[in-house]
């Protein structure tokens, strides 16, 4: 908690150490002092918008730390400034469940909406008086975190309200939240709140993707959520996004203490959380004692909501006493204690005067309508989605039209309705094309699916996203190739197409700018590498509609190699797992064409594997019938490297814990899986070791292995005596390196 006289003595230590006054304090109090002032400048440049140091001061105070930390490593602290960036990220998100869920909020319209939840609450709390907090509703990436014993241990989003997806690298970035925070003797806090990008800095950087030819971001809210998500935390650290903390979910104190008082009004609630560090939206709460007054301030807030520096597209209206939210309860939707206001939708009239068809990497096409320009809200729009052919069908669309278009949800372009008494007979029929836009193909359609697609592999217009994604890192994995090389190679017509991948001309690469020998080395080898991949990995990296990750797995498990899928019929196809009507009549429907045949064809000629010489798991194996599960850091391999450990030996992973799970292997930040697996008390929790010393004594045959190249990771001396083939490569144990 920052008081006006430890304020002026954080102050005053800055000073110190900028004049060289401190340079006499020791190592451990020295850093102990600049991770104090860091802090609070933090705090006060990032949430109360009062910077206290000049940039130069924070960053030269910054170094200090960073080069005490350096020298004295034994003293680093996991909630220093310095620890805000991380390396980037290697795996997708793991899931992880919230201590409370994360309900919705039930919307209301208008005054009168607002006047019968009020009865609703006013029935519900019984004759006591209602007072309520009143709130922007922020619009913007929803988060949950989770401090314990006064250090940020989890950040997560939403994910489906139960579970969400473990973001704690990236939350680090946000520097409007604190690492650590004195908590008055709680013990775990859970606190839900939004991330936001400022307007204007959004506005910036889109300004700044123009000039470099990138296309821009949709709005605020979606590169927020993408922000997230990004695999390299020192990206998200440069997108400065803000976080606004509004709810506490869950607050235990340690054993033999009591809530702060202040936990006893959300007002109050919030207006702690402030005091200690964190941002809330202290200078937009207000307080009402009536609905009446709710509904006055809320009328007049609507016409301020542009001086606002985030994007809201309403107002929450919460009952502010505790004590009556948790008698007014909740539904299995969305809290009795709570409601969203929301705004009227921005809406504009303009002329729809031609559509565009747009093709995807999988062959979707979907129109987009282009009108007149028109502003909306302090924006231009001049385009909007039509989503599908029945869509256009249902809004009775026409060229020309008088269209009715609103920003929904504020941001998103949507068109309303078309208003067809303002014809004058010059409007023409929207008509939709039977072949693709780019390459000519015959455009089908999967029975119930309203997407036309082009199904076309070679198509021009899927070609460079098609290469992209065949070449990440969940599909063919080749290295060094990335986004960015991708579409400089496709603009140059040096990679066009996914063959031209293996027959690339590498004296003409070596001679562009950047490509030195050594990179250019390291490329052809993984690119050769691929050829060795998984079939399960090929399948996923064709792109196949309806194919993701998981089902590439369960096709390849079905076959020795892909031309048995040509003779699957869609009832067949569908006696796999997972597999519906949909996806099977997606697959099918890839296959039977011969330019997706002959494509394949073309890259097996080239060398490209498409076999899987495994495609059942081991029956009787050491392992056989027990579950495993990986949550956690590991650091002697990768968890997908362990998983096909397990797997190898007739194990079956598991996605969540439960009863059904046997083993529960944790590597560091385990997090909420480790707890659950300690309150269930059936489940057998080992460490990296304990898991590794496991599997040495269950070797499993060298052929139950996954194909895969590029291994890179230690594997513990588990097969003394044979050679052992792991991730593509054969090796005895001898040649094993030693850690």
């Amino acid at each position: 908690m920052y008081t006006p006289a430890a304020e002026k003595t954080l102050f005053e230590d800055a000073k110190a150490f900028l004049s060289g006054k401190a340079d006499t304090l020791s190592p451990d109090e020295a850093i102990a002092r600049l991770i104090a002032i860091l802090r609070h400048a933090e705090w006060k440049y990032y949430v109360e918008n009062e910077p206290q140091l000049a940039d130069y001061e924070y960053d030269t105070l910054y170094k200090k730390l960073e080069a005490l930390e350096t020298k004295f490593p034994e003293m680093l602290q996991p909630d220093s400034p310095t620890q805000r960036i991380a390396h980037a990220l290697s795996e997708r998100f793991p899931q992880v469940a919230h201590l409370v869920p994360m309900l919705s909020l039930d919307n209301t319209y208008n005054a009168q909406d607002l006047s019968d939840w009020d009865r609703r609450v006013q029935a519900g709390a019984r004759g006591e008086k209602v007072q309520y907090c009143v709130e922007p509703k922020f619009d913007g990436a929803s988060i949950s975190l989770i401090y314990e014993n006064g250090r940020l241990v989890r950040g997560a989003t939403r994910g489906d309200g139960v579970v969400g997806e473990d973001i704690s690298l990236n939350v680090r970035q946000i520097r409007t939240l604190p690492l650590a925070a004195d908590l008055d003797g709680l013990e775990t806090l859970e606190i839900r709140g939004e991330v936001v990008i400022h307007k204007d800095l959004f506005a910036r950087y889109n300004q700044q993707r123009a000039e470099a030819g990138l296309s821009l971001l949709a709005n605020p809210r979606n590169a927020a959520s993408g922000t997230l998500r990004m695999l390299d935390p020192a990206e998200v650290r440069n997108r400065k996004l803000t976080a606004v903390l509004y709810h506490v979910s869950e607050a235990v104190p340690v054993s033999g203490k009591s809530l702060p008082e202040a936990f006893a009004t959300h007002y109050d609630t919030l207006q702690w959380l402030y005091r200690h560090g964190f941002p809330t939206p202290v200078r937009d709460l207000h307080l009402f004692d009536s609905i009446e007054e709710v509904i006055a301030y809320l009328a007049d807030f609507e016409t301020r909501r542009d001086a606002l520096p985030f994007e809201i597209d309403g107002a929450v209206v919460k009952v502010n006493s505790l004590h009556l939210q948790e008698q007014l309860g909740m539904t299995s939707h969305h809290p009795r204690w709570a409601v969203a206001y929301k705004f009227a939708a921005r809406q504009a009239t303009t002329v729809l005067r031609r559509v565009e068809f747009n093709v995807n990497r999988t062959g979707s096409v979907t129109p987009v309508a282009k009108t007149d320009p028109v502003a909306i809200g302090g924006v231009m729009v001049s385009s909007a989605t039509l989503f599908n052919e029945d869509f256009i069908r249902e809004k009775d669309l026409m060229l020309g039209d008088t269209v009715l278009i609103e920003r929904a949800g504020d941001v998103i372009p949507y068109l309303v309705k078309s208003l067809p008494e303002l014809r004058d007979g010059t409007q023409t029929p929207i008509v939709y094309p039977t072949n693709c836009p780019a390459c000519g193909s015959v455009l089908e359609k999967i029975p119930d699916d309203p997407i036309w697609r082009c199904i076309n592999a070679a198509c021009p217009a899927q070609a460079v996203e098609r290469i992209i994604h065949y070449c990440s890192k969940d599909a063919m994995d080749i290295r060094g190739l990335g986004e960015a090389v991708i579409r400089k190679f496709f603009e140059l017509g040096i990679l066009t197409s996914l063959p031209m991948l293996y027959t690339l001309n590498w004296s003409e690469i070596q001679g562009m700018e950047g490509f030195g020998a050594k990179k250019v080395e390291n490329l052809r080898a993984a690119i050769e590498a691929s050829k060795k991949q998984p079939l399960a990995r090929f399948l996923f990296g064709l792109g196949i509609p309806q194919v993701g990750e998981g089902m590439g797995k369960t096709l390849a498990g079905a076959v020795e190699n892909i031309q048995e899928l040509y003779d699957f019929d869609e009832a067949r196809l569908m006696t796999l797992k997972d597999v519906g009507p949909k996806v099977a009549a997606s697959i099918r429907h890839f296959f039977e064409k011969e330019e997706n045949r002959a494509l394949v064809a073309t890259l097996q000629n080239l060398g490209v594997e498409m076999r899987n010489a495994h495609k059942a798991r081991p029956v009787g194996g050491a392992f056989s019938g027990k579950t495993f599960l990986f949550t956690g850091t590991l650091s002697q391999m990768k968890r997908s490297e362990g998983e096909a450990m397990v797997e190898a030996r007739g194990g079956t992973l598991l996605s969540g814990v439960s009863a059904k799970l046997n083993y529960l292997v944790v590597g560091e930040d385990a997090g909420s899986k480790l707890e659950k697996a300690k309150k269930l008390g059936s489940v057998a929790i080992l460490n990296e070791a304990e898991f590794l010393e496991m599997m040495a004594e269950a070797p499993a045959s060298a052929e139950d292995f996954p194909e895969s190249p590029g291994m890179t990771h230690w594997i513990p001396e588990m097969t003394k005596g044979r050679e052992v083939c792991f991730e593509g490569i054969c090796i005895s144990v001898g040649a094993f390196p030693q850690k």
